[in-house]
């Protein structure tokens, strides 16, 4: 029999986490929730939604667990913030991890996270509270990825790295072995991270700039 699911969100990646939680997992999705000055529709994807000030009485913690399915806004403080909440209201707090991704870590993985297909995690990897990796990452042994961090797509991860709380890790970035990543920082798409990076630090690389040449004036293509 499937558990019952509370997603709190309802905008795109609520929408996802419906459909992964719904289509592989053990869960099953009962309801959403947000807070009441930000709902504007009372059902979503066909369910209700409640205002998370009033969940306690339809959606109790002994019959239902939550998920908090929001984004990398506010450095992740916004998802952190109601992980917290959750927490204290004592319910259970639901991850997903993809059947489609390649998990050797012995499931050393915290609560609230959401890891999607074709994510590779190596033996020896410890994946904290509230960790969302998109598809297609490669996470190094003996890494750590502290709470609250959202990586974005096909990152490289090498072994050793640690990752510290409510980092944002773009699209391609590569983290070299054996480094460490303060908490709070931005790492950009496409970025090369080969040494330490200090708390609240920002990298991002340099955009592709547009060739003098109009595509079509290429001869090869």
């Amino acid at each position: 029999m499937k558990r019952s699911l509370v997603i709190f969100g309802a905008g795109d990646i609520a929408q996802l986490a419906h459909y992964y939680f719904s289509t592989d997992s053990e869960y099953e999705v009962s309801a959403f929730t947000v807070d009441s000055e930000f709902i504007d529709q009372n059902e979503f994807c066909g369910l209700p939604v409640v205002p998370f000030e009033e969940v306690l009485n339809s959606y109790p913690p002994d019959k239902y667990d939550f998920f908090i399915a929001l984004s990398y806004s506010k450095l992740n403080s916004i998802r952190k913030e109601k992980y917290l909440q959750v927490k204290s209201l004592g319910y259970d707090v639901a991850s997903y991890i993809s059947s489609r991704a390649t998990i050797l870590n012995e499931g050393d993985i915290g609560e609230n996270c959401f890891i999607l297909e074709d994510n590779t995690v190596q033996p020896f990897v410890v994946i904290n509270n509230n960790v969302f990796l998109w598809s297609g990452n490669h996470i190094g042994h003996h890494s750590v990825i502290k709470d609250h961090a959202f990586i974005a797509s096909h990152v490289v991860v090498s072994g050793g790295v640690e990752i510290g709380e409510q980092c944002f890790i773009g699209v391609n970035a590569t983290l070299r072995d054996h480094i460490a990543i303060g908490d709070k920082c931005v790492i950009g798409a496409n970025v090369l991270m080969l040494s330490d990076a200090e708390p609240s630090g920002v990298y991002i690389g340099k955009a592709t700039e547009r060739s003098r040449i109009p595509s079509e004036k290429l001869r090869n293509i």
